[in-house]
């Protein structure tokens, strides 16, 4: 009875092994392999899948080939193809890289720049010597001003500060002139707004007897300069103008 068992349960598993194909039969391709090894696999599980089928890679567009047996032969034409249609979108042919193609000619005077910027081209149109001769030439030709004293006024009775500047030597605030007086610095404040500028101010100040006298209190330090009024600029354009 225990053989008789041991026999039955030998056969069951012989029936539930899967049967291995013979070495020497081999298959025609890969796809085929793995085709017929889903199908092995749908038969055991009860489900009935497809058959996978190979994908093939669409084509560019423009292209006319077909499916090819080698995708890489298919891709290749399809590129080919691509290229064959835009090379004639600008109507100039796209530059194919090759070592035999000739070298790119190197740009060496660009077009519309100066010939002086060139050594040799100004040399083969003057020397060094003629060069020369034309600077002499252009400093002959400059005019040097030289500074002169400053023109008398004609048909005006007012004082010219300038002139007044240039006789001072001593600075805004030293004072010179003895001042008099109670409320110098309101009165000093209420007439110095009365004029524009201090430069109003000081030619009235001027024409009013000043600096030795100042009847209307726009100097109540001394010093010769209404309502704040500076000789300073005036004494340096005269300094600049004769170190120049």
């Amino acid at each position: 009875m225990r053989i008789t068992l041991t026999v039955l349960a030998c056969a069951a598993l012989a029936a539930c092994t899967a049967e291995v194909p013979e070495s020497g039969a081999g298959f025609n391709s890969y796809d085929q392999y793995l085709a017929e090894k889903r199908a092995r696999e749908a038969a055991l599980t009860g489900s009935s899948l497809p058959p996978a089928q190979p994908v093939a890679a669409a084509p560019l567009p423009g292209s006319t080939t077909t499916t090819h047996a080698n995708d890489a032969d298919a891709l290749a034409a399809d590129t080919q193809a691509a290229l064959s249609q835009t090379a004639t979108n600008s109507g100039v042919q796209p530059v194919q890289a090759s070592p035999g193609n000739p070298a790119p000619q190197t740009v060496t005077t660009a077009g519309g720049i100066s010939s002086e910027n060139d050594f040799e081209a100004v040399g083969a149109e003057r020397s060094i010597q003629d060069d020369a001769a034309l600077i002499a030439q252009n400093r002959a030709q400059y005019k040097v001003v030289e500074a002169t004293a400053l023109p008398q006024r004609s048909g005006s009775g007012e004082p010219n500060i300038v002139q007044y500047a240039l006789s001072t030597t001593h600075p805004a605030g030293t004072q010179v002139y003895k001042r008099s007086g109670f409320n110098k610095q309101a009165r000093y404040q209420r007439n110095c707004a009365k004029y524009a500028s201090a430069e109003e101010a000081q030619m009235a100040f001027l024409a009013k007897g000043g600096p030795d006298k100042d009847r209307m209190g726009l100097d109540p330090d001394g010093d010769g300069y209404a309502c704040g009024w500076d000789p300073a600029p005036f004494r340096k354009a005269v300094a600049g103008a004769g170190g120049a």
